[in-house]
């Protein structure tokens, strides 16, 4: 049986669908970036039927009222229960970094196995909502899915379920949406791809000095999933680590529509050698690129966990998230009946974000050093990755495309004192934002 309120629910869905378009995939680039753009629609309609929206506003009211109440009671640590629901399983770098922190949540608040149950390889479909539905029937009190394409099933669950919490990674529509029990978190990765970036600049470096290639053959390749804010915001970071270290490096993206596909990664990573890539990263989930790049003996850079078990020879270290902190986090909000932001984000700073085990037989001499140095730089915020004056866009800053006004315009409410404020979940959300491409990356059109 649904719980409370539903019938008040249904008029907050008609603001959350006012708001959101019901999108189940994510905006290609150029249009990710700005939530500004987004909010006209739904100021028309509420204009065009006055009626409705105060009547919806108000049964809002009374279910935010509602969340309020039971979150401010808090939940005796054993009796809670919690679900989460992964895209994939422990074979997929991704899901199995979810699955980590999930385990290490439960072990820092002193929880019993049974009070984490975890369903894995649900899709991006309707099968996300059952998920959701069929944990919040189990008396679940919070609820945790961690693809991209299950905001919609999750948001569509929060409503039916207005007294069980619903926490989304990647996503950035839950502030927006009006939906006081749902909730949206990712990290700042682009902090640790930033690092994993400049460790792939060192090696560039010594493959220079020692003429394995010269400074025009400085040319990294990289197995993007999707062409999605998500994904340019992290090769973009990664570019930047490896150019502040290999100035000449340029580099190469190709997609494979899919954020887990050990073929088409592997396929891909080939081609990009083919074409002549000296080193090769990734955001996609698989150990297909570096398993590419052990057999072909070209040095690469992955994601999520560790690839020195698929490419001892080959793989110099990953970017990582770490997402302990996260679900420690919220889940210690239920205990302490404090409310769950709407948007989390963190970084090196707070231990969200990290490189794994640097490979001592790939890395190039000083790399540890070096991380070192630069995290340290990154922690206490003298470091910028979104620096402006570090890129440029068909020759031009960021800043003065932004004067220029036209399709940049969008951009000035991320650029202050230099640099783009990514993943800024006072003003914006904690998802990536970042979708330009910048000089010196060619990417695949899709």
């Amino acid at each position: 049986m649904k719980r409370k309120l539903i019938g008040l629910t249904i008029a907050l869905s008609m603001i959350a669908a006012s708001l959101t378009g019901c999108r189940t995939q994510q905006a290609p680039a150029q249009s990710a970036a700005p939530a500004a753009s987004e909010a006209a629609p739904a100021a028309s309609a509420e204009a065009a039927a006055p009626e409705q929206s105060a009547e919806a506003a108000e049964a809002a009211s009374t279910v935010a009222e509602a969340v309020e109440a039971a979150i401010a009671s808090g939940i005796a640590k054993e009796d809670l229960k919690i679900g989460a629901i992964t895209i994939g399983d422990e074979n997929e770098g991704y899901s199995a970094a979810h699955l980590a922190g999930l385990e290490g949540m439960k072990k820092a608040l002193g929880l019993d196995d049974s009070q984490l149950t975890i369903k894995t390889n649900i899709g991006e479909n309707e099968a996300c909502y059952d998920a959701a539905a069929d944990f919040a029937e189990a008396g679940c009190q919070i609820v945790f899915a961690n693809s991209f394409g299950h905001e919609t099933y999750m948001m569509q669950a929060a409503q039916d379920y207005p007294d069980v919490q619903f926490c989304h990674a990647t996503g950035y529509q839950a502030k927006m949406s009006g939906i006081p029990n749902m909730h949206n978190y990712f990290t700042s990765i682009y902090e640790s791809r930033y690092v994993s970036g400049v460790v792939a600049g060192m090696k560039l470096n010594e493959m220079i000095a020692d003429g394995t290639i010269t400074a025009e053959d400085a040319k990294v390749g990289y197995v993007g999933a999707y062409p999605y804010a998500e994904v340019i915001s992290g090769f973009t970071s990664f570019f930047l680590g490896v150019r502040s270290e290999c100035p000449e490096a340029t580099m190469e993206v190709k997609y494979t529509n899919s954020w887990a596909d050990l073929a088409a990664e592997n396929e891909m990573a080939k081609n990009l050698i083919a074409d002549g890539c000296v080193l090769i990263s990734q955001h996609a989930d698989t150990t297909g690129a570096p398993s590419a790049c052990q057999e072909l003996g070209v040095p690469c850079v992955g994601y999520n966990i560790s690839m020195i078990p698929a490419a001892p020879d080959a793989a110099l270290t990953s970017a990582s998230i770490n997402w302990e902190p996260y679900y420690t986090y919220a889940v210690q909000c239920l205990i302490d009946g404090e409310p769950i932001a709407p948007d989390w984000c963190q970084g090196y700073a707070d231990g969200a974000d990290r490189i794994t085990e640097l490979n001592e037989k790939t890395i190039a001499e000083g790399t540890a050093e070096k991380v070192a140095e630069v995290e340290a730089a990154i922690k206490d915020g003298s470091l910028k990755v979104f620096d402006t004056s570090t890129f440029t866009v068909g020759g031009k800053s960021l800043e003065d495309l932004i004067a220029e006004g036209g399709d940049y315009a969008k951009y000035a409410d991320y650029v202050a004192d230099g640099f783009f404020n990514e993943s800024d979940t006072v003003n914006h959300g904690s998802a990536p934002a970042f979708d330009l491409i910048i000089d010196g990356i060619e990417a695949a059109a899709n």
